[in-house]
């Protein structure tokens, strides 16, 4: 069965524009997964520690049939090909793939929350999952539009399609 999932992307290193492009062409070889449609990006300022450039953030939306946690080990392995290193909570990062929505399921443990516990914080986050799927709720039935009328701002500016590959 194929559920659809939907992947934040988020850089601040290293041409990030350029990271989240070849992040969605990964992103789209995944075994079982199809993918259905890329945001733009946007960039606004770091969430956290301040001293940091700038992140450039989108998502895409995929149709699979890995379970959560598989998928979430093909996005570990996605990121590690793209230099990531968790050096600290919130820090700069090559390349950050987040599941934010994974069908209508709630997923809590030591790996996974599924809705991803920020998403009702995250301005760059609700935007893109907008962009995508204009009605899309979350399992409890919260629209992300009321999530994204209600969250704060955080700087938020949609870059042109010229700015990335």
């Amino acid at each position: 069965m194929m559920t659809d999932v939907f992947i934040g992307l988020g850089s601040n290193l290293k041409e990030p524009a350029a990271q989240l492009a070849r992040a969605v062409s990964a992103l789209a070889t995944l075994p079982e997964t199809t993918l259905v449609a890329q945001s733009p990006f946007y960039a606004s300022r770091p969430v956290g520690p301040q001293d940091q450039p700038d992140f450039v953030n989108g998502a895409v939306w995929l149709r699979t049939s890995l379970r959560p946690h598989q998928l979430l080990d093909e996005l570990q392995s996605i990121e590690q090909r793209h230099g990531r290193e968790r050096l600290r909570h919130w820090g700069p990062r090559t390349l950050d793939l987040d599941i934010l929505v994974f069908g209508d399921q709630v997923l809590e443990d030591e790996r996974l929350t599924v809705p991803h516990r920020e998403l009702p914080n995250r301005d760059f986050a609700l935007q893109p999952l907008l962009d995508l799927k204009a009605d899309l709720a979350l399992p409890d039935g919260t629209a992300i539009a009321q999530l994204r009328s209600q969250c704060p701002d955080n700087g938020l500016r949609k870059l042109p399609p010229a700015d990335y590959p």
